[in-house]
């Protein structure tokens, strides 16, 4: 710690809205540790590391030492950003057109350290972007941005949940080598759910489930720390992908034609070109993996195949037999596509049960309108039970972690079997278990004959077998 005094947790009792409970949580946090915070996704890890930031209603017990500076970076935290953001398309009530906030505003606002933030702007590659709206940056540019208010209001503890995610592999290896240097005079808290990411200045790991500090370990106490890593790397063996509802079989498509064929496509803002004369051609049964830096166009370009960019029409792009802009309906196209990506998630907000999020991915809505079969509701369930989650069926969805939300959004993707399944980085957010399992259903996906897999991520790690082909972007200019 910065100071000589502790953080001590004593018989914690803490209250999340009504939605999640902290238990009895005795922790002590001593000057010099680096903590890591680990667990399965819906355990409380993040609500272990927001108690530092102030979160939560405390029902019962004793915190003492907190630092009077906590600064926070997570997917909370990030989303209320984006939702104050959203909040501002209201204005068009009063005939005003919102152009949402710049960046360079939204870090000025909490920067105490202005010559460490323009050096972090150029180390994070965002200095032509400080002018930009907020709002128009993508997810992983979203995520520098909360990192360097974070790191320059010169906080007295720093709290990270997942900060690594969604930043491609140079601005990872940049991001530790920063906190390296940072840890030797300030105290820090990561809740990372990927154990290869933990940093080798982290002294303890502290491993919560079901709301309770269950255990906390030394990393040098190489027998404890190889059991709870054991823990953490469980895989699910035999797994079943549920069927899909034949009742509602999709039209048959071509099979001489493409899935997907765009040639020379480009996008670009009147500041920046994102990419230009990109031709791809994806054929049925054609795995593709898409990597490139944060801000390369990787999900500009998926947005392309989905109709929902507005330059599609300007580029030459055919989809399922499908000239862009000759009269197709956007719905033509999307009953073909199974997605999954940060950008839906922060838009899954409707208040509809766990089951019913499942089953909307029959119908390509967010939430539940149409009036659904006895079929569809069972292979629901069948999702559920692989997904650990049937006791929770009936549960809002808008209550569930960050790591559970993605999960049942991956399974809406999957429910129809989609001719096209288009993954932009699935596994952001989930820990080490449900990552593996994530991985090994896109893998049968992938060895089935229904559905040609999209997928996007960055970490090197996460390949998945039956994935031959390969798009890299390169960081646009």
């Amino acid at each position: 710690m910065t100071s000589s005094s502790s953080i001590v947790f004593q018989h914690l009792d803490v209250d999340f809205d009504e939605r999640f409970q902290l238990h009895d949580i005795n922790w002590r946090l001593e000057p010099g540790q680096q903590w890591m915070i680990s667990g399965a996704n819906g355990s409380g890890k993040s609500a272990l590391a927001a108690v530092l930031a102030g979160a939560g209603d405390l029902l019962g017990g004793s915190l003492q030492g907190l630092p009077p500076r906590v600064s926070i970076v997570s997917y909370e935290a990030q989303g209320e950003l984006i939702a104050a953001e959203l909040r501002k398309d209201d204005a068009d009530i009063l005939d005003v057109i919102s152009e949402g906030t710049p960046v360079q505003e939204i870090i000025d606002a909490v920067c105490l350290d202005a010559p460490l933030a323009l050096q972090l702007v150029e180390q994070f590659g965002l200095a032509s972007l400080m002018g930009r709206s907020f709002r128009k940056l993508s997810t992983g540019e979203t995520r520098k941005v909360m990192l360097i208010r974070a790191l320059t209001s010169q906080p007295d503890l720093l709290v990270l949940d997942e900060p690594f995610d969604g930043l491609d592999a140079k601005t990872h290896q940049m991001l530790l080598e920063h906190l390296t240097t940072l840890s030797r005079t300030l105290p820090m808290v990561l809740v990372l759910n990927r154990f290869d990411e933990q940093p080798e200045f982290v002294t303890h790991i502290a491993y919560v489930n079901e709301g309770r500090l269950a255990s906390t370990v030394a990393c040098a106490d190489k027998v404890a720390f190889d059991e709870l890593y054991q823990l953490l790397h469980l895989k699910s063996s035999d797994l079943q992908v549920p069927p899909t509802d034949t009742a509602v079989a999709l039209p048959v498509l071509d099979p001489d034609q493409p899935l997907v064929r765009i040639t020379d496509a480009t996008i670009a803002y009147a500041d920046a070109t994102i990419f230009s004369k990109l031709s791809w051609t994806v054929r049925k049964g054609e795995h593709w993996q898409l990597t490139g830096p944060n801000g390369s166009g990787k999900t500009g370009l998926l947005s392309l195949i989905t109709g929902d960019h507005p330059q599609c029409y300007v580029n030459d792009i055919f989809v399922f037999g499908f000239q862009r802009g000759k009269g197709e309906s956007i719905w033509q196209i999307k009953q073909f596509i199974g997605y999954v990506s940060t950008s839906l998630q922060w838009e899954y907000r409707v208040s509809t049960s766990v089951r019913n999020v499942i089953i909307s991915g029959f119908y390509d809505s967010i939430g539940l309108y149409s009036k659904y079969t006895d079929t569809q509701r069972d292979i629901a369930n069948q999702w559920l039970d692989l997904l650990g989650m049937r006791h929770r069926a009936d549960e809002p969805f808008n209550k569930l972690s960050h790591g559970d939300q993605r999960l049942l959004l991956i399974a809406r993707a999957m429910v129809k079997h989609p001719p096209l399944l288009i993954l932009d980085e699935p596994c952001l957010g989930l820990d080490d278990m449900n990552r593996q399992l994530v991985l090994a259903l896109v893998e049968k996906i992938c060895a089935s004959s229904t559905s040609t897999v999209l997928y996007v991520n960055h970490h090197a790690g996460d390949r998945i077998a039956g994935i031959e082909h390969h798009l890299a972007l390169e960081a646009s200019s």
